[in-house]
Order: structure tokens, then C-alpha cells, then sequence
């Protein structure tokens, strides 16, 4: 018991240290020799960086905020192929998957690196349900860019992708941890957007290719 521990132990660490990435800072300081943080909005996701730096960039960020969220759960599937089930219960494998997807979450927004601070977990989040359960992914993908595409208002996409996934996860796989992680994550994502719902509401959030004030 106390070796399954500490291997789960070890797999948690992994995914929030893969979710503390810093992705957006260095690339602000690599491309501009900026801290990203001191501008716009002040995050280091892949919209900021879009009005800060420009859509390569942002893309960039993008890309690689999602494949740390595939990485934080693949992590979890690999050590089960690998490991024996006496050091790493079967029955543990989804709680394991959906602590590990949280770290790799709260670590994002919350970076070690950064002195805990960080991005505001969408892309992550949507990288970790294409590798949890890519229909969920997926779907969650097509709402996000369905209302992007309507109101051309990245926050507003990601928080219908917050509100979305839980029916999707209903939908596509009732599992006890996932639909926990569904919930917990859509709400902490919605938590994060809290300054981008007021401006929604005030009709002040900008849209893609207008500046964002602090």
C-alpha cells in the first residue's frame, strides 16, 4: 500500500508540474523580452498573448497549454500499461486520472514558476478531456468555437466550453471521478473568467483583435 502511494504520489506531482509549464511567460520573454503578466489582462494564456504578441505566438501557446493537459493524463494511462496492478491498483485509475487532471489544472493558473500565478485553464483543461475522453474533447471543442465563431469573444467561447462539458460528460461517460472533474474543473474555469463575466455583462469584454485593459 505505502509503494502505491508513493507512486500515485509521484504521477500527481508529474501532472502539476506539467500543468506549471509557464508556456505564455517564456514566450513573452523569448519573443519580446516581456513579462506577459504586466500587460493586457495580465494572464499567461493563449488569448493575451494573441492581443499582446500576435496569433503565431498565441497559437503556439495554445497548442502547447493543450498538449501539457494530454500529457498530464496520458501520464496516468502510461504508468497503468506499465506498472503492476499490485503496485498501482485498477480501481484507483480514474480518481487517480481525475486528481492528476485537477493538478495539471491547478497548476496552470497556479504555477510554482510564477509564484502561483498563470493562465486561466481553458486550453489546458480542453487538452485533458481530448485524452480523458476525446468524444467529450471534441464536443467541448465545437461549442467553444461555435459561440467564437458567433460572438468572436474568446472568454465567452470558453465559458460555454465550462458550462458544456458537464453535459457531454453525462452524455459520454458517466464515471463518478470524471463528472467530478468535469464539474470542479468547469467551475474553477468559470472562477477564473470571473473579471471577463463583468465585462461581458457590462458589454465591455472585448472581441478578437481589440485591446483588453487591466
Amino acid at each position: 500500500m505505502a509503494i502505491s502511494i508513493l507512486i500515485s504520489f509521484s504521477l500527481i506531482l508529474v501532472s502539476y508540474l506539467l500543468g506549471s509549464i509557464p508556456t505564455g511567460y517564456l514566450v513573452g520573454r523569448i519573443v519580446k523580452g516581456i513579462d506577459i503578466r504586466e500587460y493586457g489582462s495580465g494572464s499567461t494564456g493563449a488569448t493575451n498573448v494573441l492581443r499582446i504578441i500576435g496569433k503565431e505566438a498565441a497559437i503556439g501557446v495554445l497548442v502547447v497549454d493543450m498538449i501539457k493537459g494530454m500529457m498530464a493524463v496520458a501520464v496516468i494511462k502510461f504508468a497503468y500499461s506499465q506498472i503492476n496492478s499490485n503496485f498501482l491498483p485498477l480501481s484507483w485509475q480514474d480518481w487517480l486520472v481525475m486528481v492528476s487532471a485537477l493538478l495539471a489544472v491547478l497548476g496552470h493558473s497556479k504555477s510554482i514558476w510564477l509564484n502561483f500565478s498563470g493562465g486561466k485553464s481553458a486550453a489546458i483543461s480542453l487538452g485533458i478531456l481530448l485524452v480523458m475522453n476525446p468524444f467529450v474533447g471534441f464536443g467541448t471543442l465545437i461549442t467553444f468555437l461555435l459561440v467564437l465563431s458567433i460572438s468572436r469573444i474568446v472568454s465567452l467561447s470558453s465559458l460555454s466550453g465550462a458550462i458544456a462539458v458537464n453535459l457531454f460528460m453525462v452524455i459520454f461517460n458517466p464515471s463518478v471521478p470524471y463528472l467530478i472533474f468535469s464539474i470542479l474543473a468547469g467551475l474553477y474555469v468559470t472562477i477564473r473568467h470571473s473579471s471577463n463575466i463583468k465585462r461581458i455583462i457590462a458589454g465591455t469584454e472585448p472581441r478578437i483583435g481589440q485591446p483588453v485593459s487591466s
